[in-house]
């Protein structure tokens, strides 16, 4: 790997960052999300912000999208609010964009997401269509796809599997299906102004999402959910090619933390300086308007 030292000015830019904190891991995500840590040996421990901010410049990381979570209805489980992530928001501005969540099986979800923009100022949208429950291309979707559209802000989908209620029985009624990221590419191909970031290399579908990001001009991803060392072969070669301006870093913290994703990155790719920056920090500043 060329050499880019992030410790002289924090410069990266994490586009995947959940809360360290009881909001996310204890209460939205409940046993679903206890059964992943069992499954990984780790263990469910909280801190706060100011921590989570020291650790992400120690790291070399100057930013962070914070995200916002609502799977009540399929779930059972509390949401993290929107109020709450504006809030967190608000206290650290020069460090986190607030992006919100907002439960497409409830009523009021069109309503929600016009107040989270217009009212709270957050920055685009979060959805985990597993944990969620549901088909993002179904048409009776497409009322709140049209809306996010005409408000300008961009699109953070869940692409892949799920480590949620990993090893339980009927994995918690969770559908892995879900996360396929072609059903996606229906929502992209209808609403072409909206801008979508795939999270994750979306195993077992990382050629279906190669395809997507190099065909649809509206759609991004990240890397986030997997340490470098475990990502197909074939994506890092997309990142450091024909992808390499839609491609982004992501952690998926508290689940992998800064400095586990860098160290990896720094041993097991092998890409420019140029396309080091663009990965690192350049196409999350275009994708976000930072």
């Amino acid at each position: 790997m060329a050499d880019i030292d992030l410790l002289d000015e924090p410069r990266a830019i994490d586009t995947h960052a959940h809360q360290p904190t009881s909001e996310f891991l204890h209460d939205a995500g409940g046993e679903m999300m206890r059964d992943a840590a069992g499954k990984f040996g780790t263990e469910l421990e909280t801190w706060g912000y100011e921590e989570m901010r020291e650790e992400y410049h120690a790291a070399g990381i100057r930013h962070a999208v914070l995200l916002g979570w609502d799977a009540e209805t399929n779930t059972g489980n509390p949401p993290v609010e929107n109020d709450y992530v504006a809030e967190v928001r608000d206290d650290y501005p020069d460090f986190f964009t607030g992006f919100a969540s907002v439960d497409p099986l409830k009523d009021d979800c069109v309503a929600e997401a016009e107040r989270a923009i217009e009212e709270l100022d957050l920055s685009g949208f979060k959805f985990q269509q597993i944990a969620q429950g549901f088909d993002p291309s179904a048409p009776k979707h497409d009322e709140l796809w049209k809306t996010i559209e005409e408000l300008g802000v961009p699109v953070v989908f869940h692409g892949g599997n799920s480590t949620l209620g990993a090893g339980a029985p009927g994995g918690r009624g969770l559908r892995v299906r879900h996360g396929n990221p072609l059903l996606v590419d229906d929502v992209a191909a209808r609403f072409p102004e909206m801008q979508i970031l795939l999270a994750h290399p979306a195993f077992p579908w990382e050629k279906e999402q190669l395809a997507i990001c190099q065909q649809k001009g509206n759609v991004y991803m990240d890397l986030s959910g997997w340490l470098p060392k475990y990502i197909d072969d074939q994506v890092l070669q997309y990142a450091g090619s024909l992808l390499r301006d839609k491609v982004m870093f992501g952690t998926d913290y508290p689940m992998i933390r800064p400095e586990a994703w860098l160290e990896s990155f720094a041993e097991h790719t092998d890409f420019s300086a140029e396309t080091q920056r663009k990965l690192l920090w350049e196409n999350a500043e275009d994708f976000l308007g930072l």
